[in-house]
């Protein structure tokens, strides 16, 4: 495999989702420090590899790859025995349910220059700490019940996959905004045991900041 390099935020959630991918895969890669808060992202040469302007971007294969999600769905078809993605095709759409109701749903609305732009609208002095507050917690509590429909250890079975992926770095930005988790038993659960794991430890965003 080519040389393989993430370009990524620190403490994007995002990037932290690629991050424990390529962990959990055991692929080596080089990072690369797009600081969010200093508009790194808006530069001509990164706009040039991300016309989004987001992160994360891996580079990998000669390829140049965009979007969280479909990123780790490139790295299990690239590994389909990392499990991932489970096997078979229903497992498949559970997983993805449970990755979409977090990076879909949660995520874009708690985005930084989303909560940025609530504090333009508003004289609330504590606008945007509401605003994140209010859509991750009604978010993780939707997420709860989805989770109570599936047995194992993790999200979807006894091995984490791309929900837990998912899971773990929302969780750590709701603690981060100050979200009372304590009613959710499940989330908290699977979280433990994730953050057990060397690949979710080695990913950490205290691990990655630069």
């Amino acid at each position: 495999m080519s040389d393989v390099i993430l370009y990524d935020y620190w403490r994007s959630s995002a990037s932290y989702r690629v991050r424990i991918a390529l962990n959990m895969l055991g692929i080596t890669y080089k990072s690369v420090s797009i600081n969010l808060l200093d508009g790194e992202q808006n530069s001509p040469d990164y706009l040039a590899l991300n016309p989004q302007g987001f992160v994360p971007t891996l580079v990998i294969d000669g390829n140049t790859l965009t979007q969280s999600l479909s990123i780790i769905e490139y790295l299990a078809e690239l590994r389909p025995e990392s499990g991932l993605m489970p096997v078979d095709i229903a497992g498949r759409q559970h997983v993805r349910a449970l990755a979409y109701a977090i990076a879909m749903d949660i995520h874009p609305i708690c985005n930084t220059h989303v909560a940025a732009y609530v504090t333009t609208i508003t004289d609330k002095a504590d606008a945007r700490e509401e605003w994140m507050r209010h859509f991750i917690v009604t978010g993780l509590r939707k997420l709860e019940a989805m989770l109570g429909g599936f047995d194992g250890a993790f999200s979807f079975g006894d091995t984490p996959t791309m929900a837990d992926i998912c899971l773990v770095p929302q969780v750590y930005n709701g603690r981060r905004w100050g979200v009372d988790l304590t009613d959710l038993r499940r989330i908290l659960e699977i979280e433990d045991r994730c953050t057990k794991l060397p690949a979710f430890q080695a990913a950490h965003p205290d691990r990655a900041k630069p």
